[in-house]
């Protein structure tokens, strides 16, 4: 059952719904974030743009905007999911700004805060907070980067100093595009693996000074410069070499594992790899703040995209006084309002995901549960997300023509600097990984082992229910689904219930078929555990991005189901439609193949998207207001410029329909 949309919705309503838990921090950011020095400066050289963003940098320390998550003990409030908004709104402004800002609170910062001790707070949180402690998040290698367990650099205990020597064995193990390096970090957070009395322990983290005073490396530390990058040319990434470093036993971030003066190791959790994946666990945040700050930029490259569609005009049709509008072509509508959609759905995803983050993490007890669950959906959300960025900002750089290729337009600068988001803060297609693994995992701790599972039938079953046991707002979304007849080739295509058990039934198709791939490759004589994994690879990704897509519609229904004005709740539904659909129709040949769309439906689907766009078109403008993204963040010359050129245009025409304007042939392509 479909409503017909209101004339107009206030885009206030909508701002309200979309800015969430955490409102006030946007709206702080709105009102405050105003300084010159905010925005990138086009033809900016790469020390001009470095010595700006560490202005602000320190400005925004002095503000208080980006501690939010530290304790309040030390003057931050204690509230993670602020502090994630917070990194967010800066995404809005520069780029470079808001990476630099998450490397020295989120991730350096973030690391003291959560591996170290009281300690270790009591020593560096004010000065980290403060911004007089620049520091680095040294994690990554030359050759090692998506498999953190397997650092090569060494930190091995020697009791007779009581110091760990910290050593990188060779270039492969070098840290490398390590934000704040180059320039201003004077410490840094450097994972390596922990060795005492002759036995790893696994990977663990050190407080390490890397400059001195006056900005000379210390004794032994290499410092390098990663050089011109593709974008984010604020950020000062470099390279880390340790040539036999000595550093004090307390600078280990001892949190989860402990070495005694005489190079006895302890821990609370015995099993390596647990204790592993528990410490890189509380680092979340990290990722949680990259996937909402590529959401930021997609929101600015359409609010970009849409304005200048909404003034800019080309060819006429017959009979008219004046050329059609760009966003008038359903064209056009076919690229922006799809993308627009996605936008939304991930807001409400991102949200609900910022939520569970802060809950997760401020509970007096530890869910190892919730904590895993926590990292698969921002490991899916944030491949999702930076892919959308992606995929979003070069549409909306086509949909602008030869002005979206100007720098003064913004939408390079979105470009570049968005780039790196789909292989920084995790690889994309690792994350992916990542959350096939959980969906696999969840299974089997629930009905045991690949060689222990029964039945075809019984798998399908419980696939079923393990499915649906991970998902959000699952009483809705259970009466929605249970509502759907049992004749789906009749169904409406706008049915929500519809909609939503598509997508369930394709991530449940996929999950049991990689069970079924994997349990025959694990029977088979000889098989080798990597091979069974790598010859289903392809699929347990695809899985991983069924499963995405429909936490993604579930989180948009219950944004939907939270609006309480009539106006924005009707035209989020049918927000709603396009997402589901679009999704739906991306994967057409799927649901072809597998029998859940016939050949006529299909068709039918493209028709009633086409007319859901027509339906959205006279609210295209609304849909980016209600991003409230202020005027002098947006930084793009077209948004001013366009407006009074169709103006002298249309006066133009004018004149020329009254025979007073002198006739100038333009050539083709001008």
């Amino acid at each position: 059952m479909t409503t017909s949309l209101p004339h107009a919705v206030d885009p206030r309503t909508l701002t309200e719904v979309l800015d969430g838990r955490w409102g006030h921090v946007r709206h702080d950011a709105r009102e405050n974030l105003h300084d010159p020095d905010l925005l990138p400066v086009y033809g900016e050289n790469v020390q001009e743009a470095r010595e700006r963003v560490t202005r602000m940098a320190e400005k925004i320390a002095a503000s208080g905007r980006v501690t939010l998550g530290f304790p309040k003990e030390y003057g931050g409030e204690g509230d993670a999911g602020g502090s994630v908004t917070a990194i967010e709104m800066l995404a809005f402004t520069d780029l470079s700004l808001m990476v630099k800002a998450g490397v020295q609170w989120g991730l350096f910062g973030g690391a003291v805060q959560a591996l170290g001790t009281e300690r270790h707070h009591d020593a560096y949180l004010r000065d980290i907070m403060g911004f007089d402690l620049p520091g680095c998040f040294a994690m990554t290698e030359t050759g090692h980067g998506s498999d953190v367990q397997q650092l090569r650099t060494t930190c091995t205990y020697d009791p007779g100093t009581r110091t760990f020597d910290l050593h990188t064995p060779h270039e492969a193990a070098r840290k490398d595009y390590i934000g704040n390096a180059a320039k201003d970090g004077r410490m840094a957070v450097v994972f390596a693996q922990l060795v005492t009395k002759g036995e790893r322990h696994g990977v663990h983290a050190w407080l390490v000074p890397i400059r001195d005073e006056q900005g000379a490396p210390m004794p032994g530390v290499t410092i390098g410069d990663d050089g011109p990058k593709a974008g984010l040319l604020g950020v000062d990434n470099g390279r880390l070499s340790f040539d036999h470093v000595t550093v004090p036993r307390d600078m280990l971030l001892d949190r989860y594992g402990q070495v005694a003066e005489d190079g006895t190791y302890t821990s609370s959790i015995e099993n390596e790899t647990r204790r592993f994946f528990t410490m890189l666990g509380t680092l979340v945040r990290g990722r949680v703040s990259v996937g909402g700050s590529a959401a930021a930029a997609t929101k600015l490259a359409l609010d970009i995209a849409v304005r200048y569609g909404q003034t800019r005009r080309q060819f006429s049709a017959p009979g008219a006084d004046r050329e059609v509008l760009l966003n008038d072509y359903l064209v056009h509508q076919r690229k922006l309002l799809p993308a627009l959609a996605a936008t939304y759905a991930y807001s409400f995803a991102q949200e609900e995901l910022v939520g569970t983050m802060h809950d997760v993490q401020g509970a007096e007890d530890l869910d190892e549960g919730a904590q895993r669950e926590l990292e698969s959906r921002a490991a899916g959300l944030k491949a999702a997300q930076t892919w959308h960025a992606t995929r979003t900002i070069q549409t909306a750089r086509e949909a602008c023509g030869g002005a979206g290729y100007l720098q003064e337009n913004r939408l390079p600068h979105l470009k570049a600097d968005t780039d790196v988001f789909t292989t920084f803060e995790g690889d994309n297609t690792v994350l992916l990984q990542l959350v096939a693994k959980g969906l696999l995992t969840g299974y089997r701790d629930a009905f045991g082992s690949l060689d222990g599972w029964g039945k075809v039938g019984f798998i399908a079953d419980m696939v079923r229910e393990t499915v649906l046991e991970r998902t959000a707002a699952r009483g809705l979304i259970a009466r929605l689904v249970d509502a759907v007849p049992g004749r789906e080739d009749e169904v409406p295509l706008l049915d929500r219930g519809w909609q939503l058990k598509m997508l369930e039934d394709r991530e449940k198709h996929l999950l049991e078929g990689a069970i079924r791939r994997l349990r025959r490759g694990a029977e088979t004589p000889g098989a080798r555990p990597f091979d069974v994994f790598n010859d289903v690879q392809d699929h347990v990704l695809r899985t991983a991005q069924a499963h995405t897509d429909r936490i993604v519609l579930e989180a948009f229904v219950a944004g939907i189901e939270r609006t309480t004005d009539a106006g924005a709740k009707a035209l989020l539904e049918r927000v709603c439609d396009l997402y589901a659909l679009t999704t739906i129709e991306a994967d057409r040949a799927w649901f072809l193949e597998h029998g859940r769309l016939t050949p006529n439906r299909s068709k039918a689907l493209t028709a009633t998207v086409n007319g859901v766009l027509k339906e959205l078109r006279p609210h295209l403008v609304t849909l980016v207001d209600a991003f409230a993204i202020p005027e002098d963040w947006k930084g793009a010359a077209i948004l001013r410029e366009e407006p009074a050129r169709q103006e002298a245009m249309a006066t133009g025409d004018a004149e020329l329909r009254r025979g007073t304007a002198t006739s100038v042939e333009v050539p083709p392509g001008q």
